[in-house]
């Protein structure tokens, strides 16, 4: 009889025991998933009061939120490296002159539009004048309808290309 009264305190204290600690390791687990939650997670919260966010996005964005980013550039001229649109306003060949002649189209775009950048490359085998960092399709469409619309620019192109969005 005595020995099950001091079974008895010591399974009582083990059951505390492991209460405690199904306590703390269910606050671990709460803490690490509010804590987890980012911006698109929180928008979506229903506050009382408040109106209601709905968003709707590829799970690959959802997945990028939180990730370090490797950004180009000093403090002051920062850029992020993103896929996008350019409109391509000249391709020439490996010559000195296409060269030269890149070189003018690009001039002469900074001439019309001198608020959009101008890229002029070598990508094996010709020289190309691109310009502007568009994210979207609709962007770069506007800037070639503006392009053509001078009379100057007659073959111009929207090309998926790596863009460098300001900071």
């Amino acid at each position: 009889m005595q020995r099950a009264f001091i079974q008895f305190p010591l399974q009582l204290l083990f059951f505390s025991n492991m209460k405690k600690f199904s306590l703390l390791l269910f606050a671990v687990v709460v803490s690490s998933v509010i804590s987890a939650q980012n911006i698109v997670t929180s928008l979506e919260n229903n506050v009382p009061g408040e109106g209601k966010v709905v968003i709707y996005q590829d799970a690959a964005i959802e997945a990028l939120l939180g990730a370090e980013r490797t950004f180009e550039g000093n403090e002051s001229h920062r850029v992020l490296k993103s896929t996008g649109y350019r409109v391509q306003v000249y391709a020439g060949s490996n010559s000195r002159v296409a060269r030269n002649e890149a070189t003018q189209v690009g001039e002469r775009v900074k001439g019309y539009f001198p608020e959009v950048s101008v890229y002029t490359f070598f990508a094996s085998p010709r020289w190309l004048t691109r310009i502007g960092d568009f994210r979207s399709i609709e962007e770069a469409d506007a800037m070639m309808r503006k392009l053509k619309s001078t009379g100057i620019f007659k073959e111009v192109a929207i090309v998926k290309d790596n863009i460098n969005i300001q900071l």
